[in-house]
């Protein structure tokens, strides 16, 4: 076999050296390579001194000029919205100001007819104000005259007595007409109201008016005027003078306040009915 090809032995150790020594050379370089050595040290610093932020000049002048380009926005925002037509053109103000007075005017127009609508209202509240007040003035008046309400005013009273004999109808009948020629508006006799309808009649009993027999003294009260009516009572030959003819007695007497208090209730017609009344006329 070569001397090439004899395997040489790793862990032999070198002939005529101090094991103490080799053993101390190899723990003397090996720490040496686990200390960091000055060069190694210096770089270090010198990435630390390259990664950590330093102000220049240039990087001031940049941060101010972004803090007054933010201070300008700000004050451009305000002033937009402070002013939000400063920045218009002059047809967008045109355009603006058209439509404004376009609308201004349709504002105007409309409060025009709610104007007239409320003058239409008013005015139309009115004459049904007014109307309602005549019709019920109307009725009221009605009611009166027909005999469906009771009434006060001033007038006269009438106090009848009769004598040994009873009187007749047509007596009564005598003073109903100089009543209503003398204007009165408003006749009871006894319990009885005096409407258009009313008659006397000689009965059995004696006279009856509307069915009811009266009872002497028979007492009238009348509303009108006692100034016409006590002289129409009054004139010869007239109807107080029939009374005092036929053995009565009869008074009339002003009073201020008269009141009838006896109500007429008029009969269900069976033929006539009143008459449509025409909307357009």
């Amino acid at each position: 076999m070569a001397d090439d090809d004899v395997p040489a032995v790793a862990d032999e150790e070198p002939r005529g050296e101090d094991p103490r020594a080799t053993a101390g050379g190899a723990g003397t370089h090996v720490a040496e390579h686990a200390r960091p050595s000055a060069s190694g040290r210096s770089a270090w610093r010198t990435l630390a001194r390259a990664a950590s932020p330093r102000a220049t000049r240039t990087q001031a002048a940049a941060a101010l000029l972004c803090g007054l380009l933010g201070f300008a926005i700000v004050v451009q925002v305000s002033s937009t919205r402070e002013k939000p037509l400063t920045g218009l053109r002059q047809n967008e103000l045109v355009r603006i100001l058209d439509d404004t007075t376009r609308r201004g005017n349709e504002l105007a127009r409309q409060a025009e007819s709610l104007r007239e609508q409320l003058d239409e209202l008013e005015s139309g509240n009115a004459d049904q104000k007014a109307l309602l007040t005549v019709a019920r003035e109307r009725a009221a008046v009605q009611g009166i005259l027909s005999g469906r309400l009771p009434a006060v005013g001033p007038g006269v009273t009438i106090r009848i007595s009769e004598g040994t004999e009873p009187l007749r109808a047509t007596v009564y009948r005598a003073i109903l007409e100089e009543l209503r020629n003398a204007g009165a508006e408003v006749v009871q006799v006894d319990d009885v109201r005096i409407v258009a309808s009313s008659s006397f009649v000689d009965t059995a009993q004696g006279v009856a008016l509307d069915g009811t027999v009266l009872t002497a003294p028979v007492v009238w009260e009348v509303i009108g005027s006692a100034e016409t009516i006590m002289p129409a009572l009054e004139i010869p030959g007239g109807a107080m003078a029939q009374v005092r003819n036929a053995g009565a007695t009869g008074e009339v007497v002003a009073r201020d306040e008269v009141k009838v208090t006896a109500i007429h209730e008029a009969p269900a017609t069976r033929w006539a009915v009143p008459v449509p009344v025409d909307p357009a006329s």
